[in-house]
């Protein structure tokens, strides 16, 4: 079997996408390692080789540089066939690697020149250029690398024109993950958003939306931001808010399998409007109606397929009355989940990319 080693030094060794989906499909087929650098230490799950470097403390740049050398040098030592990384700040590790005649794919998340644009973090006056020094460099190292992996495929249409080796691998939820659902007649008036929380992902608005409606908030996810945590818990619908901070898999599907509605009611920023956000196809495969934001692409998907309702994400008038409306309407409620679990059992899965994926690694493998 030929060896292959997925490389990371942002995500954690239990991320969704890299561990649970793609390197668990993998070692089906491939002897699978994963490096990371999270200070966990050394183990195998599920039969992968967990490598661990060690976490990083300091700031954003010293652990670039320190973890990806440490990176390098462990990739080096296990000697594999092809590696796989996931983060733009290893792309160098990846042209080293590539110049010692591995093959390396490069698995771009998200569109990093524009999402430097809204990087509160980096001076405004330098997000533009900084932004198109990187897009010049990232399409330097794609037109080498053995193949380009993208998380959609507005992504993937960039990478094409440079490299003619590049698919998209959506970040659908399996089938066998939250297909298990609580009576619909035995939920509370209880409803859901999980995931990062930050001032453009629509949890101010929704905790408004909330004051006059007899319902819970179930809410799981980490804030970027301290004074966007405090103006957004000092709301009088923070009183309606049960919060749980970071939440396991385990915790998720328990969520998920007692509310009634989830929410992504993501800001109309560019980063986000072409995006395919897992919790809305999580929330789908839990057979939950899906309150999301007016995006084109969205609404093909939630109006299509009658699994939810789309609002004007700014608008709490307009979240308040979808939530109201499901709430109040039970049967409607419940049969824009069965359509949403039915629509990801047919289409929006992780078994159909899998599929795709292990065609891909066998292609240039062989």
């Amino acid at each position: 079997m030929k060896r292959i080693c997925h490389l990371t030094s942002v995500h954690s060794r239990n991320d969704v996408r890299i561990f649970y989906k793609e390197c668990c499909s993998l070692s089906k087929n491939f002897i699978v390692y994963l490096i990371v650098s999270d200070g966990f230490g050394r183990e195998k799950i599920n039969n992968i080789d967990i490598v661990d470097v060690g976490k990083h403390e300091g700031n954003r740049i010293s652990r670039m540089f320190s973890v990806s050398k440490l990176i390098l040098k462990t990739a080096k030592e296990l000697n594999c066939d092809l590696y796989h990384f996931h983060d733009p700040e290893l792309i160098p590790v990846g042209l080293r690697l590539l110049s010692m005649g591995k093959k390396v794919i490069y698995d771009v998340h998200e569109d990093v020149p524009k999402d430097i644009l809204y990087k509160s973090y980096i001076n405004k006056h330098f997000r533009l250029i900084l932004s198109n020094c990187f897009k010049l460099f990232e399409h330097y190292a794609a037109k080498r690398f053995s193949a380009i992996i993208t998380s959609t495929p507005y992504i993937r249409n960039r990478f094409y024109a440079i490299n003619i080796n590049t698919i998209d691998i959506k970040n659908y939820p399996s089938l066998t993950e939250f297909h298990e659902t609580k009576r619909w007649n035995k939920k509370e008036n209880e409803i859901c958003y999980l995931g990062s929380i930050t001032s453009v992902r629509g949890l101010y608005e929704t905790v408004k939306a909330i004051e006059l409606i007899e319902c819970k908030l179930h809410l799981a996810g980490l804030f970027d931001d301290i004074k966007y945590k405090e103006t957004v818990t000092t709301l009088e619908g923070w009183k309606k808010v049960i919060y749980y901070g970071f939440v396991n898999r385990e915790k998720t599907k328990e969520i998920l399998r007692t509310t009634k509605i989830g929410l992504v009611v993501l800001h109309p920023i560019t980063t986000f409007m072409d995006s395919l956000p897992i919790k809305m196809f999580e929330y789908m495969s839990a057979g939950l109606p899906v309150i999301a934001s007016n995006f084109p692409l969205w609404k093909d998907i939630i109006e299509e397929n009658n699994c939810g309702i789309c609002v004007d994400p700014l608008n709490t008038n307009d979240i308040s009355q979808a939530i109201n409306y499901l709430l109040n309407n039970n049967d409607i409620a419940q049969k824009m989940g069965e359509n949403g679990r039915k629509v990801v059992e047919e289409k929006y899965n992780w078994e159909k990319e899998e599929a795709i994926l292990i065609d891909l690694y066998t292609r240039i493998c062989n």
